[in-house]
């Protein structure tokens, strides 16, 4: 859904912002790798951005959408932490079972995303300052939750959904979910050619196809062999595909089918793109942002217990300045701050880029006023990219 880019990538359908964004990726990787004395690359590293990453990429996901939608949701960091202190609360303190009190978080984040959502949709106020309040608010009412006090969660499966020392699916179900990707992307792109033939629409040579999807499948098996190469020293074996990775990779594929197969993801770009002429073609413009704020509530609730279950705990700094990193991720993306244009890889590949820049400072030994610096300018450098950018090509859809 965004904006198509000229010449040989129009016609060979690559997005020439997704590819810059991945070269950025891979140089940014190779600078920290050498700056770091070979130790970016390595497999526990990037075991560990992999990891760190889930969370912010989960919420990105639909942050996303609601961007596109011309809406923004700075309070998605406090209402996760105020969500993930309630869950550990019911557990630990109240001795709940991990499923009623994940489901007693759920109905929360719901009843908050009524409230904010509503405030935006059927009273028009703007949802900047609806979630600015929410930001002060509910961080306030993540304390007030458990006075403070940290809660922690013993739960052994459940702690498994936060990664960690048990928190890996296996080598052999890392390898059998790469092999299943490897061939779901070959029979798309075979199923893409038969479809434009059918319709007798233009069709790259076969020998390009195949290429083309070979990239993104070596991308995967690649990854697939580094997570199963990390292995912790005290384990027999190493420790494969982290669950929250997989979390993050479901919810992703979820989102995509949403936005290109539903009238609900129609809609929403739609909405996005000319808000006034899609209430006049009969969206239901209220109740589909209603629903963008009630997935983002869902989403919000899986990422704060992917978050405690990580942890062990819920804090009440869960999720404190992630607003910065979720919308940076969507920007970084390519999501348009106007509306109307974003994508699901893009906040994928912008997660990646902000936890890697992260990730790589820390190895650098860089203090956290610098890294609070360049991870702010890094924002402000993408925003004026993207400016640049639909200036040059323009947005055609």
């Amino acid at each position: 859904m965004t904006g198509d880019s000229p010449g040989f990538w129009r016609r060979s359908g690559i997005d020439l912002r997704l590819l810059l964004m991945c070269a950025l990726l891979l140089v940014m990787a190779l600078a920290f790798h050498w700056l770091s004395g070979g130790l970016f690359l390595t497999p526990e590293n990037l075991y560990n951005i992999a990891q760190q990453t889930a969370v912010v990429g989960i919420v990105s996901t639909v942050m996303v959408l609601v961007i596109v939608a011309r809406h923004i949701d700075l309070s998605v960091g406090s209402v996760m932490g105020f969500v993930g202190v309630l869950v550990a609360y019911l557990q630990y303190t109240s001795g709940w079972s991990w499923p009623a009190s994940c489901l007693a978080g759920l109905a929360v984040a719901l009843l908050v995303s009524l409230y904010q959502g509503g405030l935006t949709a059927m009273l028009g106020v703007p949802s900047f300052v609806v979630t600015l309040g929410g930001l002060m608010s509910f961080r306030g009412a993540a304390f007030l939750v458990a006075d403070g006090k940290t809660q922690p969660v013993n739960d052994e499966f459940f702690q498994r959904l936060g990664g960690g020392y048990d928190g890996g699916i296996g080598v052999t179900a890392t390898w059998a979910l790469a092999a299943l990707v490897a061939v779901v992307l070959f029979a798309r792109m075979l199923q893409q050619r038969r479809a434009r033939q059918r319709h007798e629409m233009p069709v790259e040579p076969l020998g390009l196809d195949l290429v083309l999807t070979a990239v993104p499948v070596l991308v995967v098996l690649a990854f697939a062999w580094t997570m199963n190469s990390y292995q912790i020293s005290s384990k027999p074996e190493p420790q494969g595909l982290p669950i929250p990775v997989l979390i993050w990779a479901v919810v992703a594929v979820v989102l995509s089918f949403i936005v290109h197969r539903t009238r609900f993801g129609r809609y929403v770009f739609a909405m996005g793109g000319n808000p006034d002429a899609a209430a006049l073609v009969g969206i239901p413009v209220k109740r589909v942002t209603m629903m963008l704020f009630a997935l983002l509530a869902v989403l919000v609730t899986l990422a704060a217990i992917v978050s405690i279950a990580r942890l062990n705990a819920g804090t009440n700094s869960l999720g404190s300045g992630m607003e910065l990193y979720v919308i940076a991720a969507a920007v970084i993306g390519g999501a348009a701050l106007a509306g109307g244009s974003g994508s699901i890889f893009g906040s994928v590949l912008g997660a990646l880029i902000m936890q890697s820049l992260d990730s790589g400072m820390l190895l650098l030994d860089v203090t956290i006023g610098k890294r609070m610096v360049i991870i702010g300018q890094v924002l402000i450098v993408a925003v004026v990219f993207d400016v640049l950018y639909r200036r040059r090509f323009g947005e055609t859809r």
